[in-house]
This record gives C-alpha cells, sequence and structure tokens, in this order.
C-alpha cells in the first residue's frame, strides 16, 4: 500500500473527527479500527456544549441535534418511592457568546454514524477489522520520515504520520512503550447496558435514579429508540461481596429489587459491560510521528461525562496542526504544542471528574440526591483554554484588567449579520471550515486586514466587524455588522462609540485566540500568522478547502 498522509487507528468519536477534519483540508487520510464491524456499545451519553461547537464547524451539529433528545431531569428515588427530581439545565439558556448552554443526549453508535456518513461524504472510509501490530518510524530522503506500520494479517502500510485514537487499551500506546499511570478502583464497579422494558411502563421524559443504600439503579430513555433505555446500575455481588460480571437475569434481579417494576419489564439486554473507575495518563501525547488522543492518551472517572468530549476536543486541536505542517507551511514544531496544550487539560480533568465522582458519592447517600451533582459549569468544556501556551505568546503584554478573552482562552461567539447581504450569521460560522481567522474591529483594523488578504490570499480568512454606526459603504466581502453590540463586548473592543485605533484578533481554526493586539501592532500579527502559515505568498498555495463555501 503506498504512503498516506495520516493514519487514524480507532474508529471511535475521537478518531472519526480528527479523519473529518483532517479530510476537508484535503489530507490524506486512512481510518483502521480492529473492530470488524462499527461497535454498538453503551458508552457515552452525548456530546457536551464545547463538542455541539465542534460538530456545529464539522457541519454535522443540526443533524446530531435532530438524532438526539435534550437532557431530561433526573427523577430520583429511595425505597422505590420518588423522592426528588433535578433539572440542573433549569436555569441555563443559549448566550449570545455561547449557542449551545447543554449538551445533548444521542448514542454513541448514532454520533459515530453521522460522523462515517461526513467523513464518507469526503471519499474516506473506516477500514474494519484492521489491527496495527507493529510501528516502525523510518526516516527517507525528501520529507523527513515516515512510519512503517504492520497489520494482524500481515499487510503493510506507510504514513507521514499516526495517531492513536484506539481507546483505554491502546495497542499504538503499548507499541511505543508509553506507560500508561494512574489507578482502577476494583470497588467502585458498575455494570451497564442497553435493555428494552416494556412499553408505557416508565415515563420517558425522564431520567430515573435509584439509589438504595445497598445498590442503585438508573435508566435513562435512549433518543430515537421506542422502548430502549441505558441501564447502569451498582453490580450483584456473591457471597464474598466480589461483583458479579452483568447478565440479563442479573439486570432483571437488579431491577425488580430497587424499583417498584417487576423484573419480566425488562424484556430484552445487550451490550452488557462492566466499568470500573480507571484514572489513568499517558506520559507523553507524542512520540516522534505518532501521536495519542482520546481514551488512549487519559481515561478518567464517568461523572460529568466528559471522556468522549475530551477526546472529541483533543481531535480539534490536533486537526488543524497536522493540516498545516503536512502542507508545508508550519513547521513540525507545532505538532509539539498538541501536548504542551492538551496534557494539562487532561490532568485538569482527571482531577475534576475523580471530585465530581466522589461528590456524587457523597450525594447519594443522601435520599434525594443524585448524578445532577456531577454537572458543573465545568463540565461544559466551554471554559477550557490555554493561556499557558507557546501560541498564546502574544499576551504577555496585555493589561490582565482588560475585559474579554486573553490569548489561550475558547473565541467567544456572538450573533452578527453579513455586512453585504444583512443576513444572520454568528462569529462561529465565520470561523467555520479549516481556516485560521483574522478579526478587525474598529477602522484602524483595515490595514492589518488588508496586508493580511494580500499576504495569504484565502489561506488566512479576513472579517472586518463593524459597529452598527460605522460607514459599511465600501465592506469588503465577509464583513460582519455588529448589530447589537455582542461581538464588541464578548471580545472587550470598548463601546460602540469608541472611535480608537481598533483592534485585531487572530482566532486559530479550533476557535482559540491567538492574538488580541491593538490594530497598530501589525508586527505581532504577522509573526504569528508566519509562525502557522509561512510567509504567505512564497509558500504553496492552500489545499482546495473543500467545504469552505458549505
Amino acid at each position: 500500500m503506498g504512503m498516506t498522509d495520516v493514519l487514524i487507528v480507532g474508529a471511535g468519536p475521537t478518531g472519526l473527527v480528527l479523519a473529518c477534519d483532517l479530510a476537508r483540508r484535503g489530507v490524506a487520510v486512512r481510518i483502521v479500527d480492529r473492530s470488524p464491524a462499527p461497535p454498538r456499545t453503551s458508552r457515552a451519553k452525548g456530546p457536551n456544549p464545547r463538542s455541539l461547537e465542534i460538530l456545529d464547524d464539522l457541519g454535522v451539529a443540526e443533524e446530531v441535534l435532530a438524532a438526539g433528545s435534550a437532557p431530561l431531569p433526573m427523577l430520583k428515588y429511595r425505597d422505590r418511592r420518588p423522592l426528588a427530581e433535578a433539572d440542573p439545565w433549569a436555569d441555563s439558556a443559549p448566550s449570545p457568546d455561547a449557542r449551545y448552554d447543554r449538551g445533548w443526549l444521542i448514542a454513541q453508535w448514532r454520533l459515530e454514524g453521522i460522523l462515517r456518513d461526513r467523513l464518507a461524504g469526503y471519499g474516506v472510509r473506516v477500514e474494519p477489522g484492521r489491527e496495527v501490530v507493529g510501528l516502525a518510524q523510518g526516516r527517507d530522503g525528501g520529507d523527513g520520515g515516515h512510519v512503517d506500520v504492520t497489520y494482524a494479517d500481515g499487510q503493510t502500510g506507510r504514513a507521514r504520520y499516526v495517531v492513536g485514537c484506539d481507546g483505554a487499551h491502546s495497542s499504538v500506546r503499548k507499541l511505543l512503550g508509553i506507560p500508561f499511570e494512574g489507578t482502577t478502583a476494583e470497588d467502585q464497579v458498575m455494570v451497564c447496558g442497553d435493555v428494552d422494558l416494556a412499553d408505557g411502563v416508565l415515563d420517558r421524559t425522564r431520567w430515573h435514579q435509584w439509589f438504595d443504600e445497598d445498590g442503585a439503579v438508573m435508566l435513562c430513555p435512549i433518543p430515537g429508540t421506542r422502548t430502549g433505555w441505558w441501564f447502569q446500575a451498582g453490580p450483584e455481588r456473591d457471597g464474598r461481596g466480589r461483583p458479579l460480571a452483568p447478565t440479563a437475569d442479573g439486570f432483571r434481579r437488579l431491577l425488580a429489587h430497587h424499583t417498584a417494576l417487576p423484573g419480566r419489564d425488562l424484556t430484552r439486554a445487550d451490550l452488557l459491560s462492566t466499568y470500573r473507575v480507571n484514572v489513568r495518563m499517558a506520559d507523553r501525547f507524542r512520540a516522534g510521528r505518532v501521536l495519542l488522543a482520546g481514551d488512549a492518551a487519559h481515561v478518567h472517572a464517568i461523572a460529568g461525562g466528559l471522556g468522549m468530549n475530551t477526546g472529541i476536543q483533543d481531535a480539534f486541536n490536533l486537526g488543524w496542526k497536522l493540516g498545516l505542517v503536512l502542507a508545508g507551511h508550519a513547521d513540525a514544531e507545532l505538532l509539539d504544542t498538541y501536548e504542551e496544550e492538551r496534557l494539562p487539560v487532561a490532568a485538569r480533568t482527571l482531577d475534576l471528574t475523580s471530585e465530581r465522582l466522589r461528590a456524587t458519592l457523597e450525594a447519594i447517600r443522601r435520599p434525594g440526591g443524585g448524578l445532577d451533582t456531577a454537572i458543573t459549569p465545568d463540565t461544559t468544556g466551554l471554559g477550557v483554554g490555554y493561556r499557558w501556551s507557546s501560541l498564546a505568546a502574544g499576551d504577555r503584554a496585555q493589561q490582565p484588567e482588560r475585559p474579554g478573552p486573553r490569548a489561550g482562552d475558547r473565541a467567544p461567539d456572538a450573533p452578527c449579520a453579513d455586512a453585504a447581504t444583512g443576513v444572520r450569521t454568528r462569529l462561529h460560522r465565520v470561523f467555520a471550515g479549516p481556516r485560521t481567522t483574522v478579526l478587525g474591529f474598529g477602522p484602524g483594523s483595515a490595514a492589518v486586514l488588508r496586508g493580511t488578504a494580500d499576504a495569504y490570499g484565502g489561506g488566512v480568512r479576513v472579517c472586518r466587524v463593524y459597529a452598527a454606526h460605522e460607514d459599511r459603504a465600501g465592506a469588503e466581502p465577509g464583513a460582519v455588522v455588529d448589530d447589537a453590540g455582542h461581538a464588541s463586548a464578548a471580545y472587550g473592543t470598548g463601546a460602540s462609540g469608541d472611535t480608537g485605533a481598533g483592534t485585531v484578533v487572530v482566532v486559530r481554526p479550533d476557535h482559540h485566540v491567538g492574538v488580541l493586539a491593538p490594530a497598530d501592532d501589525a508586527r505581532s500579527v504577522r509573526e504569528y500568522l508566519r509562525r502557522l502559515h509561512g510567509t504567505g505568498r512564497s509558500a504553496e498555495r492552500s489545499p482546495v478547502m473543500v467545504d469552505a463555501v458549505r
């Protein structure tokens, strides 16, 4: 088999998001998975708000929202009687800077199906039944290196880069010899599965949670099914107190013991699994031309639902960096910023989820306590940023008291209007697609935007943000009007009546602020763009942006 740019090992949400992001950049990508068919496992319950923004950028958010449901209020029982109800999202609402205020319930296999379809639209299909058993990094003449890959069936392949997205038991990580340090709590065990309940026996508008002194059962309706539920419970135990493996009859006994439903109401149980609390992290996310993402790099407690989400966000951090390096615009050192940025996030997520698990285990000891304890503003993912990163170096001179985001932070969204047509849009729609964006606020920003467009053409998107009162007679294509002032408020660029020099914001392809500088500081913008995109016109033209116009 010939050389491919990137081989992705593992076709779960992390691998699929990375594959979609690379494919739309025109990168030659292959994605393999050891399973002979897409697994129908009972796993994550859906994307959090930050992951929804990423899925929106990839063009699949509407489909995900349609296939799933909003998170449900939690009805909590003790001794079989309903005791309390909690809706962790009752007080949240979308805001101008964040369109998604809550996560979304969708079966993981359904989300994976949507991403596979999106990927197929770029002509890339998952190659099933391909297990990687060997990796050897070599150097060759012109482009500096490659990885030789051996599969279990004896076939071989070659790629410029390999990314292991192959889960907690990652073959790629093991082949690299990267330690996966941490703990497994053998006593913190849960049995899980997908079950069918007799029609009408439980209200499908609630997530039901029975917490008793001697165990628990949780049942959450699976969106898009009529009688399907996610079943989670404390395990049955043998005479010595050791957890028993999950079985359909065991699930029926647990149901009868904790709830007012007879066991026979559980008509089917499959995808049975035992979940142990694992808190582990790889000590590095990159070894030469091989990188790790998602559960292959870090696993943590289930509380707060951050496992799949952290993986999706790993992929979105890595995709644009691989794209720019492979296109010859950025030096390979840019890939070092993946670990520099994501490893501390993973470490913090381990701490956060362990703390949420501890708080939840404490809460459920008290009648009325439940899983709502695990939901905090931290679990939305919207607050994750990289202020410490070398890619946030432009922030050093900023006054910390200045309102708005700082370099490294997530770039806020804001509703606005297209300057030419008046059609409603949002800043995240402007950022969507695989490019860096330079926003210009105030008349003084025009020169920097013009210089950027001259140097990089369509490879870097420029967008002038006009205040409502500004004359926009000669507005450039793609300019927007901040008619309600939300963009200027979100970025702290001064009141709409301010006629100062203006502000320029460089937004990375993953929606994080790279530089936020006064418009007369063209040098900071130029140096930053050079690091990511080379010197511009002299560099080769960007590969065709497959969906920049959607």
